[in-house]
């Protein structure tokens, strides 16, 4: 069997600073920098800031600013000054070696989930002497981060959802075990599509999927029309219970499952067939190619008739929507790309020590690509969102005056 090809170190840290994750990790170096000088600073007076130490060889004064340029971007450092001698960060000289270290604390915070004691291996080789439990403290910071995002408000009205999940290979309880890593994310009323949710589960049962809806709801969500996702007994449940929305199956997966249920010779003839039915110029013309379709089925294909029968409310519910957001409506396709991104990461971890680590490092690949899609161009055209959320605002308030009524 041949290897899985990995990632080195260097290789990791590069591709992080020259690819993706720019503003991310400056933000995350600039902070992880200052507790290095904080820690630094508490070593040389011996005490900590406010602490009552008999060991105290001097006390604090103010900071002084210093430029410090990088290959993540020029940082602005807040420099300790004490009263008595000097003080001047162990890492700035040399600063190839040492810039090259700092970044793979934040680099080893992302991809070896934060492991203390690899991250303190990292710091010693600068020459810092910081305790395990200083380190612990660093690497607790770059999680607040990533709740910080994870559990923000959701503001206004969100009109599609898509969902998604990746298998992943975790350690738990002394065993490697395959969870999965579900990926939410919308279009706002105004647009912009977000990335709106990150979670790991045990695997995709409908409770889990239904506690991760909630979980939504619960911090915002609102106005959900139409989900769209991979075919899930137990997700479409939970979309029913939770959301009350319609949903959409992928018709991209849909087509790979039915390629794979016919022979090499017959996959032409069939996707001649299928494709079509998913760029019909209106829904009644696709009801159209799905009734000719399951009559050319039926009996060389009896199983793909089968199945197509079974699905097609669900495959043609983006058409009951606005015809120029039909080709972002009928597949999970938009999250295919971050989900690379996401691979390429895990990829070079392999086996998470746990499930924090591997929200961690999924995480920071997510924050990127949501800074990008917000600061870029509409995913969908405000005016044209504009009928569809109308429309579902007047429902709900008439809905809410039938019931005041009956009341």
């Amino acid at each position: 069997m041949a290897e899985t090809k990995r990632m080195t170190t260097e290789e990791v840290v590069g591709y992080l600073l020259e690819v993706e994750g720019l503003d991310f990790l400056r933000e995350s170096l600039s902070w992880v920098v200052q507790q290095l000088m904080e820690a630094e600073v508490s070593e040389l007076i011996g005490a900590q800031r406010g602490e009552r130490s008999e060991e105290r060889l001097t006390h604090r004064n103010g900071y002084r600013s210093r430029a410090w340029s990088t290959r993540a971007g020029e940082l602005e450092l807040a420099i300790p000054k004490i009263r008595r001698g000097s003080y001047f960060p162990s890492f700035l000289e040399p600063r190839r070696r040492s810039e090259q270290a700092l970044v793979s604390v934040v680099q080893e915070a992302y991809v070896a989930g934060v492991s203390t004691r690899k991250v303190d291996q990292v710091v010693e080789s600068l020459g810092l002497r910081i305790s395990k439990s200083e380190v612990s403290r660093i690497c607790q910071g770059l999680d607040e981060q990533v709740d910080a995002f994870r559990n923000r408000p959701l503001e206004g009205r969100y009109p599609y959802l898509w969902l998604d999940a990746k298998v992943e290979r975790v350690r738990d309880g002394g065993r490697v075990v395959r969870k999965a890593l579900v990926l939410a994310y919308g279009v706002h009323e105004s647009g912009y599509r977000e990335v709106i949710a990150l979670d790991v589960g045990e695997a995709e049962t409908e409770a889990f999927w239904r506690s991760f809806l909630r979980g939504l709801v619960e911090r915002g969500l609102s106005g959900v029309q139409l989900v769209v996702s991979d075919a899930h007994a137990g997700l479409k449940k939970a979309i029913a219970q939770v959301l009350g929305c319609p949903w959409q199956r992928c018709t991209v997966h849909f087509l790979r499952e039915a390629l794979g249920h016919a022979r090499r010779e017959q996959q032409p003839m069939l996707a001649a067939l299928l494709r079509p039915i998913f760029n019909a110029d209106a829904g009644e013309q696709a009801r159209e190619l799905v009734g000719d379709a399951l009559d050319r089925l039926r009996q060389p294909l009896p199983k793909i008739a089968e199945l197509l029968e079974e699905a097609e409310e669900d495959l043609l519910a983006f058409y009951g929507f606005p015809d120029a957001h039909w080709p972002k409506l009928r597949s999970t396709n938009p999250l295919e790309r971050v989900n690379r991104e996401i691979g390429r990461r895990t990829d070079v971890v392999g086996i998470f020590p746990n499930d924090k680590s591997l929200i961690r490092l999924a995480a920071s690949v997510v924050i990127e690509q949501n800074d990008e899609w917000l600061v870029g161009h509409r995913y969908l055209s405000a005016h044209s969102l504009n009928t569809i959320v109308n429309e579902e605002k007047e429902t709900k308030t008439k809905q809410e005056n039938r019931e005041l009524t009956t009341a």
